[in-house]
C-alpha cells in the first residue's frame, strides 16, 4: 500500500476508544461486473443467471489449449466511461497482463488482467458522510476477466464436495482501487454506495451486491495517531451488503487495536466476514503483487485509445449523481434530503423529471417541491407496496399535483386518484370526473359537518378538554371520512380548534 494522498477525509463521528489511540487507514477495492451481452474475451452470453451450470461456456472461457482471446469493445467503453465520470486519466496505449495463480475457479491457471498500464488512473469521488462531504482518490480502474464460481454442497451420503460452475468464467470485470484515504467504516460504506449509484447512472453495470455484481473488499490497517508509517494490513472479503462493509471494518479496527495493545504482531492476511457472527475470520495469508508473477499477455496486442473515441464516450455521459443533486438543490430549491432520495432512486428521479417536463408542456407552474413530495411520498409508497413494477403517467401525476395545489381536489382525494391510476391505468382526469371529486372549501358546509362530528364524538371532545391534544387528529379524521376526503384539511383543522377552544357548553353549537 502506498503513502496516503491526504484527501482531507476527517475521522468519522462516534469515535471508539480504538480510534482515540489509533488511526485507521482504509483502502477499498471494488470488483464490478459490466453490463455487456457477451463475455470479456469470447462470444458466450452473460445472461447466465438461473441457467444450468456450465451451459454458457466455450473453449475460450474454459481455458482450453489452442484458443485465442478477442477483446470486448463494449467492456472497454464501460471502463473508459467510468474513468471519465471520476475525472480519471487514460493513457494513449494500455496493455494486458497475465496474473498467475492456481485455484479451482481459474481454469487457465492465470487471469487476463491489467497491471502496469490500466485503462484509468488518478480519479476521485466525493460523497456525503455524517461529518460532511469527503473525497477519496481513486488509484486505478482496470479490466479483467471474472473467475468461475465454486459451489460447496453436501451429497446424499453426507460428503462435502466442491463443484465448479464456469458460466461466470470470463465475464467482463472492472476493478476499481482507491488510495488508502478512508478512515472509518462509515466512510467506506458511503463511498461504496456512491460508486454503485454512479455506475448505475452511467449505465455500465447493474451493480447489484445481492447478485454478486458488485463485490467490495477492504484493506484495513492501524497506526498510532500522529505517526506516518502504515501498519500491517488485513484484506477483508465476503461483505455482501453496504451495512456489512461498515460493520466488518468497525470490527476489524477493534480487533487489530486489541492485538496491538496486547503486544501481538499482526499478520498480513485475508479474512472473511461472517454476518451472522458479526466477526472476521482467517481465510489465508495475503499475497503481494509480485507473488502473482505478472507478465505481458502474449495473445493480445496493446490497446490504443484514440482521442476521438474517448471524447465521444465523454460526450455521451449523462448528468452525474453529484451534479444532479446540486441542480435539484440550487436550481429547483429542493432540500438536501429530497435531492438525495430522488437521485438515489433512478425510477423516482425519472418520474420527477418527466412530471416537471409534462407540467411545462401544459404551460402550468407546478412547484418542484410539491412534485418531489408526491414522488418521494405516494409514488414510492405505492411502488414499495406492489409485488412488481408500477407505472405512473408523468402527465397524470402533474394533473393530480396541479389539482391539489389549485384547491380543486383535496390531498386525500389526490392520493386515491393516484392509487386508482396505478391500479387501472385510467387517466387521472377521468378518475376525478367519474368519482365526482372536488374540494369542499365552503366554510358553512365544513361548519355543519364539524358540528355533526363533535356531537357524535363526546368522548373525543372530553379528551381534548382534559389536555389530550391528539384527540384533534381523530376528529379531523372523522370529518374527512364524512366528506369522503374532500374537505379542505387546513380549514377543517382551524374550524375544529375554534369549536374546541370555546367553553364546553357551546361546543357543537
Amino acid at each position: 500500500m502506498t503513502t496516503a494522498r491526504g484527501a482531507g477525509v476527517a475521522p468519522g463521528a462516534g469515535s471508539t476508544s480504538a480510534l482515540d489511540r489509533y488511526e485507521a487507514v482504509i483502502g477499498i477495492e471494488v470488483h464490478c461486473q459490466l453490463r455487456t451481452a457477451s463475455k470479456m474475451f469470447c462470444g458466450c452470453s452473460t445472461d447466465y443467471d438461473g441457467a444450468p451450470p456450465n451451459s454458457h461456456v466455450c473453449p475460450v472461457c474454459l481455458g482450453l489449449p489452442g484458443t485465442l482471446p478477442t477483446i470486448n469493445r463494449r467492456a472497454v467503453e464501460h471502463v473508459l466511461a467510468t474513468g471519465a465520470a471520476i475525472g480519471g486519466t487514460t493513457p494513449e496505449a494500455t496493455r494486458w497482463d497475465r496474473k498467475n495463480y492456481f485455484y479451482p475457479d481459474l481454469p487457465k491457471g492465470y487471469q487476463i488482467s491489467q497491471f502496469d498500464l490500466p485503462l484509468v488512473s488518478a480519479g476521485s469521488l466525493t460523497f456525503d458522510t455524517s461529518d460532511g462531504p469527503a473525497t477519496v482518490q481513486i488509484r486505478r480502474a482496470h479490466l479483467e476477466e471474472d473467475t468461475a464460481k465454486l459451489v460447496h454442497a453436501t451429497t446424499t451420503e453426507g460428503r462435502r464436495v466442491s463443484l465448479v460452475d464456469f458460466n461466470r468464467s470470463g465475464a467482463p470485470l472492472m476493478e476499481i482501487v482507491t488510495e488508502p484515504d478512508l478512515r472509518t467504516g462509515e466512510q467506506a460504506r458511503r463511498y461504496a454506495e456512491e460508486l454503485q449509484l454512479l455506475l448505475r447512472s452511467i449505465g455500465v453495470s447493474d451493480a447489484d451486491m445481492e447478485r454478486g455484481q458488485l463485490r467490495v473488499e477492504a484493506n484495513v490497517s492501524l497506526r498510532p495517531r500522529g505517526t506516518e508509517p502504515f501498519g500491517i494490513r488485513t484484506e477483508v472479503k465476503n461483505m455482501n451488503s453496504f451495512r456489512a462493509v461498515e460493520r466488518a471494518i468497525a470490527f476489524e479496527v477493534e480487533r487489530q487495536a486489541r492485538a496491538l495493545d496486547a503486544g501481538e504482531t499482526l499478520a498480513q492476511e485475508t479474512r472473511g466476514w461472517s454476518d451472522d457472527r458479526g466477526e472476521t475470520y482467517v481465510m489465508r495469508s495475503k499475497e503481494d503483487s509480485h507473488d502473482y508473477r505478472y507478465f505481458p499477455e502474449p495473445d493480445l496486442p496493446p490497446l490504443r485509445v484514440e482521442p476521438a473515441w474517448l471524447a465521444e464516450i465523454r460526450r455521451r455521459l449523462p448528468e452525474l449523481p453529484a451534479a444532479r443533486r446540486a441542480r435539484y438543490r440550487e436550481a429547483l430549491g429542493l432540500s438536501a434530503y429530497d435531492a438525495e432520495v430522488l437521485v438515489s432512486d433512478p425510477d423516482a428521479a425519472t418520474l420527477f423529471e418527466a412530471t416537471l417536463a409534462a407540467d411545462a408542456r401544459l404551460d402550468a407552474t407546478l412547484d418542484a417541491k410539491a412534485v418531489a413530495n408526491w414522488v418521494t411520498g405516494e409514488y414510492l409508497r405505492l411502488r414499495n407496496a406492489a409485488e412488481g413494477p408500477i407505472s405512473v403517467g408523468p402527465g397524470d401525476l402533474a394533473h393530480i399535483v396541479g389539482q391539489v395545489a389549485g384547491g380543486t381536489i383535496s390531498g386525500a382525494n389526490g392520493k386515491d386518484v393516484l392509487a386508482e391510476h396505478v391500479a387501472t391505468g385510467r387517466p387521472a382526469g377521468e378518475i376525478i370526473a367519474a368519482r365526482g371529486f372536488h374540494q369542499i372549501s365552503d366554510a358553512s358546509e365544513i361548519d355543519r359537518v364539524v358540528d355533526e362530528v363533535l356531537a357524535a364524538n363526546p368522548a373525543a371532545v372530553a379528551d381534548y378538554a382534559a389536555g389530550k391534544a391528539q384527540a384533534v387528529g381523530f376528529l379531523v379524521g372523522q370529518v374527512m371520512k364524512a366528506t369522503r376526503g374532500q374537505a379542505r384539511a387546513e380549514l377543517v383543522q382551524s374550524t375544529l380548534r375554534a369549536r374546541l377552544d370555546v367553553p364546553g357548553d357551546k361546543v357543537g353549537g
